[in-house]
């Protein structure tokens, strides 16, 4: 027998349908097989699903059993086809007769027939949306996160068995609550406030005025004197997202699985990479491409401290995202765009020691050293005529 269960894929920011295709054939010997371009993840699926099926009371089918992820020539990756395979096969084997034409079902699987939280709701569940679906069958533990849209049905999936009877009647499984996005807009608050800051009067002014006029600002001082502190304060003074600014910060870090208890980003993003990142960790990247910082500190902040340290091809990288306000990675499969609107905050030292020109500490590099280190920088700084 066939079966069919409506499931999707994540490509980017956006997410595209993809049909679980289940068949189930009594000739050949028994096998589980998965096509459809699948990754390791989707590849390890079939160990998954015959334990959770196993362990939650029903009957793995001894037959030749396979799935088809379509559209085939798309790649897929991730754990999250891990219910709609088990579903099909559950379907297929006639353990389960339902109608689920109008839903959509993502979520990991563990082995004892729990679901575990999985990475790229939001965009998921935006596509329900948009192609009319009325039900989203997703973990318990990744409902809120999809809780802010309306005209769908969110259903918080607690475990395999009770879907099962869900779908069978038995015992249903209550919608999550639409959440009022107010109740978090409300409720913002920043760890660290440049009004709590005494001092620093000019440096403040400064970073008052970049944060006008969205300039990009760099920061020169020696060490100690609150160059890092006062770029980590900068997002407290930003204009607050607005529904849909913080409805693409939430998708960028809902795929990237840095989404926090909060299922809304209601905060200006403040990221800082370390000087040693690399140039896909700091653009984007990979053989399946991912936002990399540039991304998450879309409509926040880009914070590069101990910016002459960083490669020279690392920061010629960024010429072409702070022009365009996006970043286009290119793969023999195709082409991705990730946004990448910041306002770039650089922080260095006067010197290799840092000290020249501090009236408390004495400078101990000689003359040469400090015309180099500061010809360095120059020659680094690319992008200087972006800085304000």
């Amino acid at each position: 027998m066939l079966a069919k269960v409506n499931s999707s894929a994540v490509v980017g920011l956006d997410a595209v349908p993809v049909e679980v295709e289940v068949d189930i054939s009594s000739r050949g010997l028994p096998s589980f097989t998965i096509v459809g371009l699948p990754d390791k993840a989707v590849e390890e699926a079939k160990e998954r699903v015959r334990s959770a099926i196993l362990n939650s009371g029903a009957t793995f089918p001894d037959h030749r059993i396979t799935v088809n992820l379509a559209p085939a020539d798309l790649p897929k990756e991730g754990p999250s086809y891990d219910l709609p395979i088990a579903l099909g096969v559950l379907i297929a084997s006639e353990q389960l007769t339902a109608d689920i034409k109008d839903a959509l079902f993502m979520g990991e699987l563990s082995l004892d027939g729990r679901l575990r939280h999985t990475n790229g709701v939001l965009p998921q569940a935006i596509l329900a949306k948009e192609k009319n679906l009325k039900r989203l069958f997703l973990p318990f533990v990744n409902a809120k996160e999809a809780s802010i849209l309306k005209a769908i049905d969110i259903y918080p999936v607690p475990t395999l068995l009770s879907l099962f009877y869900h779908l069978k009647g038995i015992k249903t499984i209550k919608p999550q609550k639409h959440i009022s996005l107010n109740t978090y807009f409300k409720s913002e608050a920043f760890e660290l406030d440049m009004q709590d800051i005494k001092g620093q009067e000019r440096a403040k002014r400064a970073l008052e005025i970049a944060a006008a006029g969205s300039h990009n600002i760099l920061l020169k001082g020696p060490p100690g004197a609150g160059k890092t502190l006062l770029a980590r304060t900068l997002p407290s003074i930003l204009p607050r997202l607005v529904f849909n600014e913080a409805l693409e910060v939430t998708k960028i870090y809902s795929i990237s699985g840095l989404l926090d208890k909060e299922p809304l980003v209601i905060k200006r993003p403040f990221r800082s990479p370390h000087h040693t990142s690399s140039h896909i960790g700091l653009i984007g990247g990979g053989a399946i491409p991912k936002p990399g910082e540039i991304s998450l500190a879309h409509r926040g902040v880009l914070f590069l401290d101990e910016f002459p340290e960083f490669p020279r091809h690392v920061l010629e990288a960024l010429r072409q995202p702070m022009e365009d306000g996006t970043i286009t990675i290119s793969r023999s499969s195709g082409r991705i765009n990730f946004p990448a609107k910041f306002m770039l905050v650089a922080a260095q030292n006067p010197c290799p020691c840092g000290y020249l020109g501090d009236n408390h500490h004495e400078c101990r590099c000689n003359q040469s050293q400090v015309i180099r280190y500061q010809s360095e920088f120059q020659a680094q700084c690319l992008i200087e005529s972006t800085f304000t």
